[in-house]
């Protein structure tokens, strides 16, 4: 599902226009922006998921086409754990 798929989606759902539905989803998406680039940020949403910030470790890689060892910079990443509802709906 695409973004314009999404806020079609939502619109006919709640009886909105397709702008309101777009400004609401831009809304949703800088919150939690906003929330994961706090120091320990997390955003839980009961029964769908919770999105959490967590640093990857500096870490060996390899280079496929020559083989050579490589060094892969640590950074900060997004993970998202399913909440029971979402589960058991998949």
């Amino acid at each position: 599902m695409t973004k314009a798929e999404l806020i079609e989606q939502m619109a006919k759902d709640a009886n909105i226009s397709k702008a309101a539905a777009g400004a609401a989803l831009n809304s949703f998406t800088a919150g939690v922006t906003k929330a994961l680039k706090k120091r320990n940020g997390k955003v839980t949403l009961v029964g769908f998921g919770t999105f959490k910030k967590v640093y990857r470790k500096t870490r060996k890689g390899r280079n496929p086409q020559t083989g050579e060892v490589i060094k892969i910079k640590g950074k900060n990443v997004v993970k998202f754990s399913t909440g029971k509802k979402l589960q058991d709906a998949i």
